[in-house]
């Protein structure tokens, strides 16, 4: 773990969970419990939670997503509330990526807050559109969700 370049790798150690549902809590109005993380870890032909560690956080941030054939689905992606705005986010998803292109994912889709911003400017910064809405779909509060996707393009 260098302290200079952050590092996004699987999670592998059970107690980087603990890091993982922390920022689940600080960052999600209706946070995915640690019985959810640990079936679907159980599931690892489908699920991957990634990492991003730094020099001063050893998960900084996380994104869990399924596979599906040649497709993902990215089901959450937060960073540290502490370390925010210093481009983790931007980091963890293009690590996330190029991991899914090395498995044969062709093809990233997610939801995201129609309100949030700050997710919106990172995933259309990295190729993602919009491709459709699913109305009332997030509760506390109730709001619209964005479907964005995106082409995963083969690691160079």
């Amino acid at each position: 773990m260098s302290a200079h370049r952050p590092v996004v790798e699987p999670l592998a150690d059970p107690t980087d969970l603990n890091g993982v549902l922390a920022i689940e809590e600080a960052s999600f109005h209706n946070p995915t419990t640690r019985e959810w993380y640990e079936a679907e870890l159980a599931r690892p032909e489908v699920c991957s939670v990634y990492v991003i560690r730094t020099g001063e956080a050893r998960v900084a941030g996380f994104a869990a997503f399924w596979q599906v054939q040649d497709e993902m689905h990215i089901n959450n992606l937060a960073v540290d509330p502490r370390w925010r705005g210093r481009g983790l986010g931007r980091a963890l998803l293009r690590g996330v990526l190029s991991a899914a292109a090395g498995r044969g994912i062709r093809r990233a889709t997610l939801e995201v807050r129609r309100s949030n911003t700050p997710a919106l400017r990172l995933y259309e910064g990295e190729g993602f559109t919009v491709v459709g809405v699913r109305p009332g779909y997030y509760a506390q509060p109730v709001e619209d969700a964005l479907v964005l996707a995106a082409a995963v393009e083969s690691p160079r």
